[in-house]
This record gives structure tokens, C-alpha cells and sequence, in this order.
């Protein structure tokens, strides 16, 4: 399919919110554009959604959720209905892939990687709807005393931007599979494939209201959705900085969240490492998505007596990338948006006032036919201060900071000295090393001579500190969408 087809079929049907089972427009027909990352050109109009799309989109869950047919609709069918929209992705696999790449600019074999984790998701959480198990708790004779676990009921999802389909995927699985039901706020950059999930529910044979989706700005709609009294659960994939406004609107209404709110994470390299593994997942954590994952492995500690060879090693690599759209899966696909890369440059500005040494890239990138896109050479910033905000704040761009250590004492204090701690990687043939570091690092997934694991859908994720609490994936998210109530009968009177 060329890109300008793909724009057409985008046009012609992403432009409504999805509301208790129809497509509807604005009242006001105001309209946000949708960008291309890759050539800085408009490809469709979505609804700019306001409080009263999400005041009708959360009466439409609520009356759903409290509806006889759902109430009544077995965990079984639920799952059924999981698996069924994991084979509609599958069967429209191609042209997901192109939406998702089309949107955030990625290469198009990491959407498609996107493509089949989502439906993955839908598969791993279809086959736990009927599996949703309470516990038997001995109190005393006579008394039989049991927990069932129970959906929360309305649930909030609030999707970032930079994988739209993925995060849409994990968190409304769970939902859907617990029996709750969903209203939806994509990204405003990037909402085609949530509202391709929509399509999919519908044809799937959800029931109406059960799935919802308003488009909007996250100030109006995902505002009005936060602090919503009508919402049971509010789950956030973000920045520290709006999910601290999503979790205080969320308290005025005493409204449980699940916060993701993102990572400085380290891939920690020791001189006994497997050097072609390390080196190839290093570089890759950094440059997925071009840098704009909250897992990324921005920090990259090296111990001393392989550090120069390592950086040389990285920034060789580095050097023979291709960059270009990701709809022409180049290995590095362009920056989100003009705002995302003026943010990045001015952290590689306030390197050059550190004296830091930039030992590659630091430069936008031009890509001949996409002078309009939004593209940034893979970065290498060498002997970052430990307190600099290089090594503290979130770039999200395909920039790494090193760090070289000399001792296992050393490394692990420079893995722990962040405000974050979603992942960290460890480098290193000594296993009884691995483990002592792994006990005791900080951050919510420990990845030993390996990083990522293919995303890991079965594997609970989330951080400590800065970087959110509550867990997706795995059995840990079912935790989010269902609340504990214990029943005890006295079974002599």
C-alpha cells in the first residue's frame, strides 16, 4: 500500500470517537491534525474531544457495565471475545503496522513487532478471563469464610504516544478479561490504532458501551477523564509531571491508579561480559522506537578497563545506522514531533555547557525527501557527571550517557543514584555477581545478559521510585481491574 493510499484509507476512516457503540463527531466539529513524524505533513483530522465526550463516553461504560447482558456475560465468552480480536489483529496485521508506523514514525518491523505483542495481549489475557480464582481462609469451625475477586467497574486507560498499540492492548485486555468496561483517550499524535481496536471490538461482537474511545487534547479530555466521579480505576502510561496531575485530580474522587511514568535506566557492562550480545542490546535499547521508550537504556555503565573500547565499539555502530521514515523500515525512524526534537537538542546544548564530550551524533539528521520530518542522529554523551541532569532526567530520544566504574560496589551505586527504577541490565559471566546485583538495584525489572526479553508480556512491569507503582502485564495487571471482598458464613445457628 503507497503512503498516499495509506493516508486516504486513514482519512477516510479515523475521524469520529467511538461512543456507547457509534461513531460520533464533536458538537463543535472542532478537529485536531494529525502529524506524519516522517514529513512533517497532516494525514487526518481527529475529533478535538471535551468534557462532555467524556461525561457521555463514561454514562455509556457505566450503564454497560451495569447492564443485565453484561453482568450476565460469562468469563468464558469474555475471553472468546479476547481471542477473537487477537485473530482480527493478526488478520489485518500489514495494514496495523503501517497506522502505527504512519503515527509515531518507528520502523515498520518494530510496528509490526508492536502489532503481534497486542495481539499477544489479547491472547494471554483471553486465556484468564475464567480463571479470575478467590481463596478459602480458615477462621474457626463453623465458619466458612471465602474472598471473591470482583471487576472495579468503570476503568480509565490514558495512552501515550509512543506505543499507542501495545499499551492500549495490555491495559484494555485486562479490563475487558476482569469484566470491567473502558473509555479510552489516545494521544492526540498518535490515535489511529485505538480507534482501529474500536472497529475491531465492534466486529468482534463486544457488547456496546463496553469499549470507548474520545479523542482530545490530554488538558481537556484526558483531564476531564482524570478526575472523572463516574471512573473506578485510572491507569497512566506518561510523564512524571502529568501523572502527578492525573494522580491528584484522580484523589479528589478517592479513585485507585496504576502510574508507568517512565525510566533512566542502566545497561551495567562488566569487562567479563559477552561482548557481541552486550554491544548489539545495548545499542538497540537505545535506539528502538528512536529513543522514545520508557525502558530505553539511556545510561550505560561501563567498567573502566573496557570502557574506551566499548564506547568506540557503540559509536561505530552507531555511525553505519540508516535514518529515514519507518515506513521504509530504516533502522532509525525520525522524533515524534519540532517539540520532541527542541527537547532533545537542548539537552545535547546543556552537554556542550557541561563540557561533556559528545563522542557521536548531537546533531539533527537530513534525510533527502523528508526535509520536513524530524530526525536526530543516534547520540553517545562519555563521562557524564553522576548528579547532571543528563544522568537524571528522561532525553527520550536515541541519546545515551555513560558512565565508567571500576568496581562492583561502584556500579551498583551508580544503577541505584536516579529518581527513577523501571529496568536495568546486567553484563556479566559471573552469575553469583548478576544476583548480588540484581537483589539489590532498584527498579522493577532486572534483565541478566539479556535486556527486554521481547517485550515479555507474560513478565509484571513496572518501577520503583519516580517511575510509577502498581504493575502491567503478566497476572499482576488482573490486580488492577478487580477489587477484594471477603464473605464469611456461619454455617451453624
Amino acid at each position: 500500500m503507497s503512503l498516499q493510499g495509506v493516508n486516504h484509507h486513514m482519512t477516510a476512516n479515523i475521524s469520529k470517537m467511538f461512543i456507547n457503540g457509534k461513531w460520533l463527531e464533536q458538537d463543535t466539529g472542532e478537529t485536531i491534525g494529525v502529524m506524519n513524524p516522517a514529513n512533517g505533513e497532516i494525514m487526518y483530522h481527529i475529533p478535538r474531544g471535551q468534557k462532555a465526550d467524556i461525561d457521555r463516553a463514561v454514562a455509556s461504560a457505566r450503564d454497560a457495565f451495569e447492564s443485565q447482558i453484561w453482568q450476565t456475560f460469562k468469563p468464558e465468552t469474555r475471553g472468546r471475545i479476547l481471542w477473537k480480536m487477537a485473530d482480527l489483529i493478526r488478520r489485518d496485521k500489514d495494514s496495523i503496522a503501517e497506522m502505527e508506523t504512519l503515527d509515531t514514525g518507528k520502523p515498520l518491523s518494530q510496528a509490526k513487532a508492536d502489532v503481534e505483542a497486542g495481539a499477544g495481549y489479547f491472547e494471554y489475557y483471553a486465556g484468564m478471563a475464567d480463571k479470575i480464582l478467590g481463596e478459602t481462609i480458615p477462621i474457626a469451625s463453623g465458619i466458612l469464610d471465602f474472598t471473591v475477586r470482583e471487576p472495579v467497574g468503570v476503568t480509565s486507560h490514558i495512552v501515550p504516544w509512543n506505543y499507542p498499540l501495545q499499551i492500549a492492548s495490555r491495559s484494555t485486555a485486562a479490563a475487558i478479561a476482569t469484566g470491567n468496561t473502558v473509555v479510552m483517550k489516545p494521544a492526540e499524535d498518535t490515535p489511529a490504532t485505538a480507534l482501529k481496536l474500536a472497529r475491531l471490538f465492534e466486529e468482534a461482537g463486544l457488547p456496546k458501551g463496553v469499549f470507548n474511545v474520545v479523542t482530545g487534547y490530554g488538558y481537556e479530555a484526558g483531564a476531564a477523564l482524570s478526575d472523572h466521579p463516574g471512573v473506578d480505576h485510572v491507569t497512566f502510561t506518561g510523564s512524571v509531571e502529568t501523572g502527578m496531575a492525573v494522580m491528584t485530580a484522580a484523589a479528589k474522587n478517592i479513585t485507585p491508579v496504576t502510574l508507568e511514568l517512565g525510566g533512566k535506566s542502566p545497561n551495567i557492562v562488566f569487562s567479563d561480559c559477552h561482548w557481541d550480545e552486550a554491544l548489539n542490546t545495548v545499542m538497540r535499547s537505545i535506539i528502538q522506537n528512536a529513543g522514545q521508550t520508557c525502558s530505553a537504556g539511556s545510561r550505560l555503565l561501563v567498567q573502566k578497563d573496557i570502557h574506551d573500547r566499548f564506547v568506540d565499539a557503540l559509536c561505530e555502530k552507531m555511525q553505519s545506522l540508516v535514518i529515514g521514515p519507518g515506513i521504509d523500515d530504516c533502522d532509525l525512524g525520525p522524533i515524534l514531533s519540532e517539540k520532541q526534537c527542541r527537547k532533545i537538542e537542548s539537552y545535547i546544548d546543556f552537554a556542550k555547557q557541561e563540557g561533556v564530550a559528545i563522542k557521536t551524533g548531537g546533531n539533527r539528521a537530513n534525510v533527502e525527501g523528508s526535509e520536513g520530518g524530524f530526525y536526530f542522529q543516534p547520540t553517545v554523551l562519555d563521562h557524564v557527571a553522576p548528579d547532571s541532569r543528563l544522568a537524571k532526567e528522561e532525553i527520550f530520544g536515541p541519546v545515551i550517557a555513560v558512565f565508567p566504574f571500576e568496581t562492583e560496589k561502584e556500579a551498583l551505586k551508580l544503577a541505584n543514584h536516579s529518581p527513577y527504577g523501571l529496568v536495568a541490565g546486567i553484563w556479566t559471566k559471573d552469575i553469583g555477581k548478576a544476583h548480588r546485583l540484581a537483589e539489590k538495584i532498584r527498579a522493577g525489572q532486572i534483565f541478566i545478559n539479556n535486556y527486554g526479553a521481547g517485550g515479555g508480556i507474560q513478565m509484571p512491569f513496572g518501577g520503583y521510585k519516580k517511575s510509577g507503582f502498581g504493575r502491567e502485564k503478566g497476572l499482576e495487571a488482573l490486580r488492577n481491574y478487580t477489587q477484594l471482598k471477603n464473605v464469611a458464613i456461619k454455617t451453624s445457628l
